[in-house]
């Protein structure tokens, strides 16, 4: 970890765009320790047997055909972050800075400090990460070929796939140790969360394009100065309905009681400090805790009233997705969907 290099990087940030995305990824690894990423034969296997065994439940419980990657990524906090630098551009690339400021090249550096920050800080709290590759048609990312379904590879991959899992190796283990719980119970809470999200995107295949409509919408919006309230809105329900959805699905599917598990993450993001909190709230992290506790509730109501098989008529097409309105209603979602 280099803190003066990454500020270096930062204060040199150049080019046209809103943010200088080379300067951010050399800032970010500077300043992110990248961990040990030496896995014992106990833990290469680990991996694979979780995220087999998940895929098992998962279809036993919700019903629903998926695929996996070919290659599972375990990776350390530099993989990670070179896996999803490409995301954050892709996401925010076509932002132009002329004619928004007075002084264009001060702005970039604060919006290239700023983006520095937040992978940095991701980085060393992301555990296991479920990527559809959204907006990545055509850029040749991907896992690595030939390992089967449920492997497991050190590294960052390449390729060419439509979707990938990543594990943060690290991360588990340190976390882990925090709460005082088995290294190999929590890689297995967080395997099975993963492949939940994997099921969702499997079960509707035309998830992907609805929610990255809504981000160019959203992002368009800002680079003119204004808010899509309406893409936002749609965007917010959609990721509440794909976080409650997992949620239901992880109360059924895993092996295991984790109550406890839960209880020790939450006292954990309780008791951080006032700058990871302020960090978090301008990540949205805390927006992200309120659609798993609304989605996790709407879907409770239905499954309650119809099976896991009637809240998995979520994914049947874009129309049954529940709006704002219906989340904290869900009788009228089902009025509307499942009667």
């Amino acid at each position: 970890m280099n803190l003066l290099r990454s500020a270096r990087a930062v204060s040199e940030a150049s080019g046209d765009g809103l943010i200088d995305w080379a300067a951010v990824t050399e800032a970010a690894r500077a300043a992110t320790d990248p961990g040990d990423l030496t896995l014992t034969p106990d833990e290469q296997s680990g991996y694979a047997a979780d995220v087999r065994d998940a895929r098992t439940r998962v279809r036993e419980v919700a019903g629903v055909s998926f695929d996996l990657p070919d290659t599972i990524e375990v990776q350390h906090r530099h993989h990670w972050i070179d896996a999803n630098i490409a995301t954050f551009e892709r996401v925010m690339g076509t932002l132009d800075i002329e004619g928004r400021t007075l002084v264009p090249g001060l702005a970039r550096v604060a919006n290239t400090g700023s983006m520095t920050v937040a992978l940095a800080f991701l980085a060393n709290n992301v555990l296991g990460q479920y990527d559809p590759l959204l907006l990545a048609e055509g850029d040749g990312r991907g896992v690595a070929d030939g390992a089967g379904e449920g492997a497991a590879s050190g590294g960052a991959a390449s390729g060419a796939a439509d979707h990938a899992l990543y594990f943060v190796h690290p991360n588990i283990g340190r976390v882990a140790d925090e709460l005082d719980v088995s290294r190999a119970r929590f890689r297995r809470w967080i395997a099975f969360h993963e492949v939940t999200h994997a099921a969702e995107f499997g079960a509707a295949p035309w998830l992907s394009d609805h929610l990255e409509a809504r981000m160019e919408r959203t992002v368009d919006a800002l680079g003119e100065g204004s808010l899509d309230r309406e893409a936002f809105r749609e965007l917010d329900a959609a990721m509440t309905a794909v976080e409650g959805y997992a949620e239901l699905l992880m109360d059924r599917a895993f092996d295991d009681e984790y109550a406890d598990l839960r209880e020790k993450v939450e006292a954990r993001r309780r008791g951080r400090g006032p700058v990871a909190q302020l960090v978090r709230r301008l990540l949205g992290l805390g927006t992200k805790r309120r659609q798993y506790e609304r989605g996790k509730a709407f879907f409770e109501t239905v499954a309650d009233a119809h099976g896991v098989e009637g809240a998995s008529l979520v994914w049947q097409r874009p129309e049954n997705l529940p709006t704002n309105a219906e989340l904290d209603a869900p009788e009228q979602w089902l009025d509307r969907v499942a009667r």
